[in-house]
């Protein structure tokens, strides 16, 4: 099945080094399964990871025994369409990859928002 950005085009890889997605294929895609709804294609900031782990889902510390490294500022990730709002609307959202941000984040957020957050991948 084809899984289509906010854009109206075809998904793109949000980020393979770390591998994210609630599915861990790089991508932020929606099978329909994924509880958090991992689909914004996110360029992390230390002021997002902080607010982020204010709200209890620390992204930074490692996590080995589930493979993950931690983020650290500048690394792309998929994160939760309702975590971002949550942030834009406090004043910390980090930028956006629209092209690798899946459509259904648009449930939760409205395109304008992600434009004015938009950066290149």
């Amino acid at each position: 099945m084809q899984q289509i950005n906010v854009l109206g085009t075809e998904l793109k890889p949000c980020s393979y080094d770390p591998r994210t997605g609630y599915y861990r294929t790089g991508c932020c895609e929606n099978r329909g399964d994924d509880p958090g709804l991992h689909v914004v294609c996110c360029r992390v900031t230390d002021d997002f990871l902080a607010f982020s782990a204010e709200q209890g889902n620390d992204l930074s510390t490692p996590m080995p025994q589930y493979g993950f490294a931690g983020l650290t500022n500048g690394d792309q990730w998929c994160v939760c369409a309702d975590r971002w709002a949550e942030a834009l609307s406090a004043g910390r959202a980090c930028p956006v990859v629209l092209e690798a941000t899946h459509v259904s984040a648009l449930e939760y957020i409205d395109l304008d928002d992600l434009e004015r957050h938009a950066v290149e991948s």
